[in-house]
């Protein structure tokens, strides 16, 4: 954090004479004083917003951020003084920084605003600098703190990995804060000169405070990963580390000025000598070579960074106590030692070529960065300077060596390229690393086709209900035994990934043929997966789909491969899971066409493609019509008819069936009553409507039914939602909030496939379920004597025991409508009664409507066909009526 005291101050001509103003602006102009009380003014309101926006957060949160201040404003009474400038900053900006990134700006403002105020008191006397300083910190902290909330966000929309949008946003922070900080600042100082600053001029006094920032925001970068892995421990470790990196940038700067006062005064005192040795004595210019001599020794030695003479061989001939301490060896160790000792031993063939330029005068110096020895094990990473040197007071040239430790900087550097391609959770490698691989696999199978390669796409099944049932943790640790299981298998050249979730990718390189290598791969996986894995104590029996693409295939890009082995992995688990499958270009075709059904579906929404056709429901005995069952028809401008069963799954799979469930219940609804309206028998029917598992996931989903009944005028009583048993007991749990609200609405629900999943008696009891249908598969094998017969019959037992609606669903003969007769079923519907019909068509044939006559008349023929089909008591509605349902043709609503 800067002062107003970093710029200069000059005596401005065209400023008021002293006294012309008093107060606390003596010496300001009119510009400068109304930007003055501006920016005074936008201080106090962004530190007013500030607090206002910190009085909600948890006490936790108050506590950290009362800390970080605490500790921003102690380093803010001790600002460092960059050497040959006046400008001064506070390493306080670290905590500032890690602030933001844990509790935002708001947060921020506040401590930013405590270290200027502490900075500003302990440099400057003038309470117009000691309120200017706090103030601009404020605004600038409360701007470019959303500035990087604004960047952190839209960088992971972007695509980029979550914690690295986070450090790059840091980054351009630090940046924007360096422009803004200063501006803010200096600009009363320009003002009252009445002149702008040159670019030379800014970047002369700002520049050292742009690189402190950007240093305290890379920090604040590891501290806040290192913060969200290990939790506050980490900060109050770093705390006294950083406080031990400030005292010794402090003695360093200090050492600084005190080397470049001692040089200074050697050359003036040497011009002296230099002025005097002609008239002096040979006893004289001895003195002064000694003299000298022993302020070198005192710099040498003093020096805050590590310092070595050594001979043109390579010999260290000298060192100081800060070289002693890099290198952790004591003088004697070191002196008589070869330079190229001290480096890593892969530095040394590049030392040796540099060091035999500067014997040949091809170079004065050179500078590198390279690993060091340390004799305890420890890391060490040094930034080496090496030049020439040839003092009077020796016989021959030596060359000075000086190593500052950058250690710190470099690990940080490890981190964050860890960080960037490998999984936090596995430590595997992740996606980014393996399209790096892979990419390169397709690069050096197109140079050589005899290197060739597969690449793998692996998930396990069952992961999902793992971690619903114990918890997220345990999914964490599944993942951890997985990862450790999967890289035991692997080969010294496999690379192995985690993509996401429960998914893993694998690209292994092979010798000759490359199928038969990969499926022997992918079965010794399954293999090895047939083990159960222990989670919390507790055996997890799991399975793992797995995908195959190879390099024949002809790849240009990585993506492309492992698109494709994803594909190959979702045919595997469409196959019955647990098993491999490889990759063909139909997979492709057929991703492709669903993606255009997805693109046309969604236009058929908004362009009113989509229509509902109306299969009705009868009773059995006595016979009647009891309502209707609402399905999806897709007529495609181009294709003509669209099968739901090839566009349902896509809208399940794509989320369009949550609207494709609300357009299906507004107009069935709006028909419904239309019939209500115009037929005087329609207020007892009834109308179904699909729904789908992630329609009872939905917030207000409940809502919509009320408000869609209200909408209407019908009663809740004339409203069935029909749910697939497997659909309902998936979503069981996040759906029950909305089951009961329907339960108190008074809408039914209607189990669709019953039989086919595993609901148990307990949920048929509880749940607001009013009927169940009886799925088709049952339903085709009663023509003789079954398994599936009994299960029928069970099924109606049970519905009749609970008191719930029972339907059979797909009758298509007559033997099947009897056996159910005999068997008790209440309910049927199926083409033997009538297919899906048009509402043209249902119009003609509901009791009372003008057209039913007239429909039924025009079949009285085929009305004894009729009753070889469904023999129909006296006191019923005939079910000639029926037989002309289904004799209408079906324009419009396929099977």
């Amino acid at each position: 954090m800067i002062t107003p005291q970093a710029v200069p101050s000059r005596t401005d001509p065209r400023a008021p004479p002293p006294g012309a103003a008093r107060g606390l602006l003596p010496d300001y102009n009119p510009a400068a004083t109304v930007y003055w009380w501006l920016l005074a003014l936008a201080g106090a309101a962004a530190l007013g917003v500030s607090a206002h926006a910190l009085a909600a957060m948890p006490a936790q949160a108050l506590w950290q951020i009362l800390g970080a201040c605490v500790i921003a404003s102690i380093v803010g009474l001790f600002p460092l003084r960059v050497p040959k400038t006046k400008t001064s900053f506070a390493a306080g900006d670290i905590f500032i920084f890690l602030l933001l990134l844990l509790h935002g700006p708001f947060a921020a403002v506040m401590a930013a605003t405590a270290e200027a105020a502490a900075c500003a008191w302990r440099t400057s006397g003038r309470w117009s600098s000691r309120i200017a300083g706090p103030a601009a910190a404020a605004v600038a902290m409360l701007a470019c703190g959303h500035v990087y909330a604004w960047l952190a966000a839209h960088l992971q929309q972007f695509g980029m990995p979550g914690e690295g949008a986070v450090f790059v946003a840091t980054l351009l922070f630090a940046m924007v804060y360096f422009v803004v900080g200063p501006t803010l600042v200096t600009t009363v100082i320009y003002l009252k000169r009445q002149r702008a600053p040159t670019r030379a001029e800014w970047l002369t006094t700002f520049g050292w405070l742009g690189m402190g920032y950007f240093a305290s925001a890379s920090i604040a970068g590891v501290l806040y990963f290192a913060f969200s892995q290990f939790g506050i421990t980490t900060v109050l470790v770093a705390v006294p580390m950083i406080g031990m990196f400030v005292t010794s940038l402090r003695v360093y700067f200090a050492q600084q000025e005190a080397t470049e006062r001692d040089a200074a005064e050697r050359v003036s005192r040497e011009r002296a000598v230099h002025a005097e040795r002609e008239a002096a004595t040979a006893a004289q210019h001895l003195r002064a070579l000694e003299l000298s001599d022993r302020r070198f020794q005192s710099a040498f030695e003093n020096a805050a960074i590590g310092m070595a003479l050594v001979a043109l061989d390579g010999r260290l001939t000298q060192v100081n106590a800060a070289m002693c301490a890099l290198l952790g060896q004591h003088a004697g160790a070191l002196l008589g030692s070869n330079l190229a000792d001290i480096v890593d031993g892969a530095a040394a063939p590049e030392l040796d070529l540099l060091m035999r330029r500067l014997r040949g005068s091809e170079a004065a110096s050179f500078q590198r960065e390279w690993r060091c020895r340390d004799v305890s094990g420890r890391e060490v990473w040094a930034s080496v300077h090496c030049s020439t040197f040839a003092p009077e007071a020796m016989t021959e040239s030596h060359l000075i060596v000086q190593a500052f430790d950058v250690t710190a900087r470099h690990l940080a550097e490890a981190r964050l390229q860890h960080l960037a391609y490998h999984d936090n959770l596995t430590s595997l490698a992740n996606r980014s690393r393996l399209q790096d691989s892979v990419a390169q696999a397709i690069d050096a199978h197109r140079a050589d086709p005899r290197q060739p390669f597969s690449v793998l796409h692996l998930s396990f099944d069952r992961f999902k209900q793992l971690s619903d049932s114990l918890g997220r943790g345990a999914g964490d640790q599944f993942l951890v035994a997985v990862a450790r299981r999967l890289r035991g298998l692997m080969r010294p050249n496999d690379v192995l990934a985690r993509l996401e979730g429960d998914d893993f990718g694998l690209l292994a390189l092979h010798q000759g043929s490359g199928t038969q290598q990969a499926i022997a791969l992918a079965e010794r996986l399954q293999k090895a997966f047939s083990v159960p894995v222990r989670v919390n104590d507790t055996e997890v029996h799991t399975g793992a789909s797995i995908g195959i693409t190879f390099s024949d295939v002809g790849y240009e890009n990585a993506d492309d491969a492992l698109r494709d082995a994803g594909l190959a992995m979702s045919k595997a688990r469409a196959d019955g899971k647990a098993r491999h499958a490889l990759f063909d270009p139909t997979l492709h075709e057929r991703a492709s066409q669903l993606l255009q059904i997805e693109n046309d579906l969604r236009h058929a929404l908004d362009e009113g493609q989509l229509t509902l056709a109306y299969q009705p429901l009868f009773a059995i005995e006595p016979q009647r019509l009891v309502g209707f069952e609402a399905l999806a028809r897709w007529t495609h401008p181009l294709r003509g008819m669209v099968s739901p069963a090839e566009f349902i799954p896509v809208a399940e799979a794509s989320g369009l069936i949550v609207q494709l469930t609300r357009w299906a219940l507004q107009q069935a609804c709006r028909q419904l009553q239309v019939w209500r309206g115009q037929s005087t028998g329609a207020d007892a029917l009834f109308v179904n409507v699909n729904i789908a598992g992630q329609d009872l996931c939905e917030t207000g989903f409940a809502e919509l039914v009320r408000d869609t009944l209200v909408q209407h005028r019908l009663p809740a009583s004339c409203l069935t939602l029909e749910i697939t048993e497997t659909a309902l007991m998936q979503q069981l749990e996040m759906g029950s909030r909305t089951l009961q609200q329907l339960r108190e609405i008074g809408v039914g629900l209607s189990v669709d496939d019953f039989g086919t999943g595993y609901s148990s008696l307990s949920h048929l009891s509880t749940l607001p379920i009013n009927s169940l249908k009886i799925d088709k598969s049952f339903v085709d094998k009663l023509d003789g004597v079954s398994v599936e017969s009994e299960i029928v019959r069970a099924v109606i037992q049970l519905g009749h025991a609970l008191g719930k609606r029972v339907i059979a669903e797909g009758i298509e003969t007559t033997a099947q409508l009897d056996r159910l007769r005999a068997l008790g079923c209440g309910y049927a519907q199926g083409f033997l009664l009538a297919r899906p019909l048009s509402t043209a068509q249902v119009d003609a044939m509901l009791p009372g409507a003008p057209a039913a006559d007239a429909a039924t008349r025009a079949v009285r023929p085929a009305a004894p066909a009729c009753e070889t089909r469904l023999p129909a008591p006296d006191a019923c509605p005939p079910y000639p009526l029926t037989h002309a349902v289904s004799a209408v043709p079906t324009q419009g609503c396929p099977a």
